[in-house]
C-alpha cells in the first residue's frame, strides 16, 4: 500500500512528524514488545536472500502457504526456540478453540477451524441510488470439528443463508463488536471435509473512502460516477461475508452486474459477458490465484484507456478519465510500468502471476495507492502526469509510488505476511525498492545512494528517537490495533533495516567482517541480530574513541538514543538496560590524503574494544588530530565521534558535510551544543552537491519553524540568508523553455537550484521576492503562464504571500479552471501562505463544508495552513472545532487521521499550547490514540528545547561571523 509521502521528494517537505512539509513562507528583510520472533527472524533472513540471490519469492510463497496448513493462529509453530509470545499466543489460541462449543465469535481472530478454499461473488450494483447487491457461495474446508461458521460482515444487511447438504442451520445473528456473522448448525461439521454455503445481503456504496465506497469528477460540465474498492486492511467485510484475515488465502471469481453505460474491472480479465433486455450488463471475470480477501478489487465506472504490451504478453492498462486520457496525462506511468514488470520478473526470478495488470487512477482514495493484484488503484495526483505544467519533483514521486506498487504485485500480493503485526516486512521492502527500482529507470538520480538517506533514515530517526516509538513488528490485541501497524515506522524503518542487511551481507567485505569476528573468538548469528532491531524500539547512538592502549583498536560504545533525555528517568520500564543492538559498522579511517580500505566490525556489546583490520595504524595513531572515520550510513544508527571529529575539519569537503541533519538529532537532543548545526552549515556555500544542501534545508526548516514566533527570530533567518545568498546568486533562476525534454532533464542541477531558490525565498532575499512578484505579475497581465514547472511551487506561495488579495483570488480561479492534477495541488498549496487571516478561515471552510476541494485535499489544507506561521492558530482552532467532523470522515483511514493529527501540532511550541492539546486529547477520548501520545511528546520536546537551548542558540548567532 502507498502513502502519501511527499516529506522529502518534492523538496517542500520535511519529517513525517516535526516538519512533514514546507510550505515556501517569504519572510521581509525587514515500551518493548515481544512477537512471534521465529516468523519475524526467518523472513526477514528471506528477504536478504531475495535480493543477495534473487530466487526466494516463489520459496517464501510456499512456506506462508504451509503456515496456513500447519499453524492454528497463521504462524509457523514448528520448533521449540520461539518467544514467550509465541507460548503465549498458543495457549490464546488453545483456549480459543476450546470456546468453539460456547462463543468463539468474541476472539479478536477468527476461530481456526474452517478455512476458505473458493468464492464465487455475484454483485448487482445500482449507480443511481448507491446501493449494490449480492450473493457469495463460499466453499471452505472443516480443519476441525465445530458447529459454528463464524465470517466477517460489517455494514451488510444479510439476507438469507443456505447451507448446502444436509445440515440444517439452527441460528444466525451478527456480532457487532468483533464484526462477525454467526451461523450455528444443529451438528458438527467433520474434518478434512468440504463444505458450501449460499449467503445473499445488500448494503449502501459509501461515502467514505473504504470497503466499496463512491467517487465523482465533472466531465463537460456534467458530474459522473464511479465506485470502487478499497479492502485494505479489514474491510472487505464491508462488501461481502468472508474469512477477512490475510492467512485466509482462497480463489475468487467474481461478476458484476450493471447499468450497461458503466464498465467493470476487477483483479482478472472479463471471461463472458451476457446482457439483457433492460440494458443490463453482466460480466463474468476469470477465476483467481489464491490470495488475501484484502487484494480482492473491483470499480464501475465510465473510464477510458490505454494499453502496453509487455514482451511475455501481460497487458498493462492505465484507466482514467476520458479527458485525462485524452490528454497523455497517463502515458508517463504506463511506459515506467511496462518497464517495472519486466525489471521485477528478472529481480526475483518469478514470471509475474496474472494475464493483465491495470493501473485504475480514481479521483479520491484514502491512500496514494493500493496494490490489489492485477487492478492497482492510484489517486490521480500520483499517478496523472501532464509534463507540460508539472515538476520535477512531481515526476519522482509519481515514479517512486508507481515503484511501490508494482513491487507489491510480488511482494504482498503472491507473498504475504500471514497477519498483521508483520506488515513492515512487505511495506519495508516495497519502500526500499522505491529507491532500487528508481535507479533501474533512472540511473543519474542515485536515489538509493542518497535519497535514501534523507528520505528514510532521516525521516524515520525523528519518530524511533521518541519514547513514544514502538518496535517495527508489534502484537495486535484488537481490531483497532490493526491500522496502527500501518505508519512510518513499519514503512520507513522497514526500509532502513532490510538496507542495512542488504548492503552488509551482499557484499565480500561481509564474509572479510565474518572471518575477522571468528579469529577473535566471536560469532554472528544474524537470527540475534534480527532479533534486537525488530522486537525492540529506537536505535543506538554509537561513540567510537581511540584506544591508546592497543594498536589498531578502538573503544566503541552504544546507547539508546533518545530526543527527551528525562523520558529515559520518568519512564525506567521503557529504557531499561535491555536496549543492546548488534550493529554493523562499515568503517574506514583517513585524512585529507589517504582514506583506508574498508573494513566491517560488529558492535555487539554496550562497550568493548574492536579491532580495525586493515586500517594502517598510522592514520588510526592521528585520529585524535586531522585524521577521522568515515561510516557508510547505511544502518539505523547514529555515530557521534564521527560528528566530533568532523568539527574540526568542516573546511575539507571529503568530510561528509553532507549529513548536517544528524547534527541537528544531536544538538537538538542536547548531545552537542546548539551552534554546532549552524557551524556546518556555514560551509554549505562551498558545497556543489544536492545532497548536503537537501539534507541542510531540512534542518534548517526544522529549527525555522521552532523559532518562527520568537523575538530573536530575524537573527537566525539573517544567518540563514548569508550562507545561502553566494549560491542562489551563483546558480540563478531557471529559464522558461518549453523545448526542453521533461524526461531528461538534469536531475541534480536542477533540483539543487530548485532547493537554494526554496531556502533564498522562504528566508526574505529580496531578489528572490522581486522575482516571484514579477513573474505572477506576467501571469497575470498576460493571461500566459511563463513560470518553469519546477519552481511554480516557490513562486506561487510567495506571490500569494507577498501581493494582495486579488492574486489570491487569481490563483483560486486558475484552481479550479485547471485540468492539470499536478497543478491544482500546487495552486491548492499556494492559497495556505496568504497573509490574509480572512482568506485563510475562508479556504478552511470552503475545503471541508463544499465539493470544491477534493476529500483527501482537505487533510492538506489544514496542515499547510497550519505551516503558515500566521495561519497556526487558526488551523489549531479549526482541527479542534471541527474534529468530530474530520474523524468521522478519516477516522478508519489508516494514515489520514494520524497525518492531520501530527500536522497540525507538530509545530505548537508554547506552553500554553502544550496544555490546550493535552485539555483537547481528554474532552475528545483520544488518549488511546498513538498520534496524540506522539503529538504531545513532541510538543512536549518544542517547549522543552525552548526552555533550555533558545537563549543559547540565539547567543551564538549573536556572535556568529558573517562568512
Amino acid at each position: 500500500m502507498g502513502i502519501e509521502d511527499a516529506s522529502m521528494r518534492n523538496g517542500r517537505a520535511l519529517s513525517g512528524q516535526w516538519a512533514d512539509s514546507v510550505v515556501v513562507r517569504p519572510r521581509t528583510t525587514e515500551q518493548h514488545i515481544t512477537v512471534n520472533k521465529r516468523l519475524v527472524l526467518g523472513f526477514a533472513i528471506s528477504i536478504l536472500t531475495l535480493i543477495v540471490v534473487t530466487a526466494i519469492a516463489i520459496t517464501l510463497s510456499v512456506s506462508f502457504e504451509r503456515c496456513a496448513a500447519e499453524s492454528s493462529g497463521g504462524l509457523a509453530a514448528n520448533g521449540s526456540s520461539n518467544s514467550k509470545w509465541k507460548q503465549s499466543r498458543d495457549g490464546n489460541i488453545s483456549h480459543r478453540d476450546s470456546e468453539d462449543g460456547q462463543q468463539p465469535w468474541r476472539h479478536l481472530r477468527l476461530p481456526s477451524t474452517l478455512r476458505p478454499r473458493h468464492y464465487d461473488l455475484r454483485l448487482s450494483v445500482y449507480m443511481e441510488n448507491f446501493t449494490f447487491s449480492g450473493e457469495v457461495n463460499i466453499e471452505f474446508e472443516c480443519v476441525r470439528s465445530t458447529k459454528f461458521i463464524v465470517l466477517h460482515t460489517d455494514r451488510l444487511e444479510v439476507e438469507k443463508v443456505l447451507k448446502a447438504g444436509a445440515m440444517r442451520i439452527q441460528r444466525r445473528f451478527h456480532y457487532q463488536p468483533k464484526q462477525v456473522y454467526v451461523i450455528a448448525l444443529h451438528r458438527e461439521m467433520k474434518p478434512l471435509r468440504t463444505y458450501k454455503i449460499n449467503i445473499t445481503f445488500h448494503a449502501h456504496i459509501e461515502h467514505e473512502l473504504l470497503g466499496f465506497f463512491r467517487s465523482s469528477y465533472v466531465l463537460n460540465g456534467e458530474r459522473r460516477f464511479l465506485a470502487v474498492t478499497q479492502f485494505s486492511p479489514t474491510h472487505a467485510r464491508k462488501a461481502f461475508p468472508c474469512f477477512d484475515e490475510p492467512i485466509y488465502k482462497a480463489t475468487f471469481r467474481v461478476s458484476l452486474k450493471h447499468e450497461s453505460s458503466y464498465q467493470s474491472l476487477s483483479n482478472m480479465p472479463v471471461e463472458a459477458s451476457t446482457s439483457d433486455e433492460d440494458g443490463w450488463v453482466n460480466n463474468h471475470f476469470s477465476r483467481t490465484p489464491r490470495m488475501s480477501t484484502y487484494y480482492l478489487a473491483w470499480a464501475v465506472c465510465h473510464f477510458t484507456y490505454r494499453e502496453a504490451v509487455t514482451d511475455n504478453g501481460v497487458v498493462i492498462r492505465l484507466y482514467a478519465r476520458p479527458d485525462a486520457i485524452q490528454s497523455g496525462s497517463g502515458d508517463y506511468a504506463l511506459h515506467i510500468t511496462k518497464r517495472l514488470l519486466q525489471f521485477y520478473q528478472d529481480y526475483f526470478k518469478v514470471k509475474y502471476s496474472l494475464p493483465k495488470l491495470d493501473l485504475l487512477a480514481v479521483p479520491k482514495h484514502p491512500y496514494a495507492a493500493m496494490e490489489n493484484w492485477g487492478l492497482s488503484v492510484f489517486v490521480e495526483q500520483k499517478i496523472l502526469l501532464d509534463p507540460d505544467v508539472s515538476s520535477f519533483s512531481y515526476q519522482m514521486e509519481l515514479t517512486m509510488v508507481v515503484v511501490h506498487e508494482i513491487c507489491h504485485q510480488w511482494f504482498g500480493d503472491l507473498v504475504t505476511p500471514v497477519w498483521w503485526e508483520d506488515v513492515w516486512l512487505k511495506e519495508g521492502f516495497a519502500h526500499y525498492f522505491e529507491y532500487i527500482g528508481a535507479d533501474f529507470l533512472f540511473p543519474k538520480w542515485n536515489m538509493e545512494k542518497q535519497r535514501f538517506l534523507t528520505d528514510v533514515l532521516h525521516e524515520v530517526m525523528l519518530l524511533d528517537g521518541l519514547a513514544s516509538s514502538h518496535p517495527i513488528s508489534q502484537e495486535v490485541f484488537e481490531a483497532t490495533d490493526i491500522d496502527r501497524v500501518f505508519d512510518w515506522i513499519a514503512y520507513k524503518k522497514g526500509a532502513a533495516l532490510i538496507r542495512m542487511l542488504a548492503n552488509v551481507m551482499g557484499q565480500p567485505l561481509f564474509q572479510r567482517g565474518l572471518n575477522a569476528m571468528q579469529r577473535e573468538g566471536k560469532d554472528i548469528n544474524i537470527t540475534q541480530v534480527m532479533d534486537r532491531w525488530t522486537l525492540q524500539m529506537g536505535y543506538p547512538v554509537v561513540t567510537i574513541s581511540k584506544n591508546d592502549s592497543l594498536d589498531n583498536s578502538v573503544t566503541i560504545s552504544q546507547e539508546h538514543f533518545v530526543y527527551d533525555t528525562d523520558a529515559k528517568i520518568q519512564n525506567p520500564e521503557l529504557f531499561n538496560n535491555s536496549f543492546q543492538w548488534q550493529i554493523p559498522l562499515t568503517l574506514a579511517v583517513g585524512n585529507s590524503s589517504h582514506i583506508s580500505t574498508e573494513t566491517i566490525i560488529w558492535v555487539s556489546n554496550k562497550t568493548g574494544t574492536n579491532y580495525l583490520h586493515g586500517i594502517n595504524s598510522h592514520l588510526l595513531g592521528s585520529i585524535n588530530t586531522f585524521a577521522t572515520f568515515f561510516v557508510k550510513m547505511l544502518g539505523h544508527i547514529l555515530v557521534l565521534h564521527i560528528l566530533k571529529c568532523l568539527l574540526g575539519n568542516m573546511h575539507k569537503n571529503e568530510l561528509l558535510v553532507s549529513d548536517p541533519r544528524t547534527l541537528f538529532f544531536f544538538s537538538r537532543a542536547g548531545y552537542l551544543p546548539q551552534n554546532v548545526p549552524l557551524q556546518m552549515i556555514s560551509y554549505l556555500s562551498q558545497e556543489t552537491e544536492f545532497l548536503p544542501w537537501h539534507a541542510a534545508s531540512r534542518a534548517l526548516y526544522q529549527l525555522d519553524k521552532l523559532l518562527d514566533r520568537t523575538e530573536d527570530h530575524s537573527l537566525f533567518s539573517d544567518y540563514v540568508l548569508r550562507q545561502v545568498e553566494p549560491k542562489y546568486h551563483k546558480l540563478g533562476w531557471p529559464a522558461a523553455s518549453p523545448d526542453s525534454s521533461f524526461m531528461q532533464v538534469a536531475y541534480q542541477a536542477e533540483e539543487l537550484q530548485r532547493e537554494v531558490m526554496m531556502l533564498a525565498c522562504s528566508f526574505g532575499n529580496k531578489h528572490c521576492h522581486r522575482q516571484a512578484v514579477s513573474l505572477i505579475s506576467d501571469w497575470i497581465s498576460s493571461n500566459k503562464n511563463r513560470i518553469p514547472p519546477n519552481v511554480r511551487d516557490i513562486v506561487y506561495c510567495t506571490g500569494v504571500s507577498l501581493m494582495d488579495e486579488d492574486v489570491w483570488e487569481f490563483i483560486w480561479m486558475k484552481f479550479h479552471s485547471s485540468t492539470a492534477i499536478s497543478e491544482k495541488k500546487v495552486l491548492l498549496e499556494a492559497l495556505t501562505c496568504s497573509d490574509n487571516i480572512f482568506l485563510l478561515n475562508r479556504l478552511l471552510n470552503l475545503s471541508l463544508t463544499s465539493d470544491l476541494v477534493p476529500d483527501q485535499d482537505v487533510i492538506d489544507v489544514i496542515i499547510h495552513v497550519g505551516r503558515n506561521p500566521l495561519g497556526r492558530h487558526l488551523a489549531w482552532r479549526y482541527f479542534r472545532e471541527k474534529w468530530d467532523i474530520l474523524n468521522s470522515r478519516y477516522g478508519e483511514a489508516l494514515f489520514m487521521n494520524s497525518k492531520l493529527i501530527s500536522g497540525v501540532t507538530e509545530f505548537l511550541n508554547t506552553e500554553a499550547e502544550l496544555n490546550e492539546l493535552k485539555e483537547f486529547i481528554l474532552t475528545s477520548g483520544g488518549e488511546s490514540a498513538p498520534a496524540f501520545a506522539r503529538a504531545v511528546e513532541i510538543v512536549q520536546t518544542n517547549v522543552k528545547w525552548h526552555i533550555l537551548f533558545q537563549q543559547q542558540f540565539y547567543r551564538w548567532l549573536r556572535k556568529a561571523p558573517d562568512g
